[in-house]
């Protein structure tokens, strides 16, 4: 009885191994590049990250309707205020002051487009913030 199995590699094998050596590649590029990148610009890019995604999820984009989340903006805003204000004594003033304006904007926007409110000082990043009123 003949042995139906091919006796040389599959196929695509090689083309898996090339893919895998070009996500390596790219990997290693990648934690060059950030070693590269001062500590402020990752604090205020994770920042920004945060806070556009907080912005849609509280209801600020073109899509309120479909994109509203209150329950998924409430820890995107925890998160935010927990990094600006552990970050805040790391990055000059001016990242600093910006950052905790764009998160005051938000915490101001949840409570707007919360149906009941949460107490003043128990909003979203209000326990690293203070209240926001």
């Amino acid at each position: 009885m003949e042995d139906s199995a091919p006796s040389h590699p599959h196929p695509h094998a090689h083309e898996r191994e090339a893919e895998w050596e070009r996500q390596a590649q790219l990997a290693a590029s990648a934690t060059r590049d950030i070693a590269d990148v001062p500590a402020v610009e990752i604090i205020t890019t994770a920042a920004v990250h945060l806070m556009s995604a907080a912005a849609v999820k509280v209801g600020l984009a073109e899509a309120p309707e479909t994109q509203t989340d209150l329950d998924e903006a409430r820890k995107l805003i925890n998160a935010l205020a927990g990094l600006i204000t552990a970050g805040a004594p790391e990055v000059s003033d001016l990242h600093a002051r910006s950052l905790r304006d764009g998160l005051r904007s938000l915490q101001l926007a949840f409570r707007e487009a919360s149906v009941i409110p949460d107490a003043i000082g128990q909003a979203p990043g209000e326990k690293w913030t203070g209240p926001v009123t």
